[in-house]
């Protein structure tokens, strides 16, 4: 039977790692997004507990039961500006 190569090691040799430079973040002008998003949020959050703490007549009385699909409207836009968050 043949006889198989003998592999030759590679000399072990330390290289320092590189310096890294500390880079800024770039928002990408984006900076408007965290705040609608929150503000859609809380105010989403608001509509359906004013709703249901002044027993339907307030946010809009004549909507009654639709306050709660406009609450969630809110916190559902809120949803999807968060998608445009980087």
């Amino acid at each position: 039977m043949p006889k198989s190569r003998i592999r030759k090691k590679k000399a072990d040799t330390f290289a320092p790692p590189e310096k890294r430079t500390p880079t800024k973040l770039d928002m990408g002008g984006r900076r408007w997004v965290a705040p609608l998003m929150l503000a859609m949020f809380v105010i989403g959050l608001a509509w359906i507990v004013v709703y249901y703490i002044t027993q339907a007549d307030l946010p809009v009385e004549s909507l009654e039961n639709w306050n709660i699909v406009v609450g969630f409207g809110f916190i559902a836009l809120g949803f999807v500006v968060s998608t445009q968050w980087k």
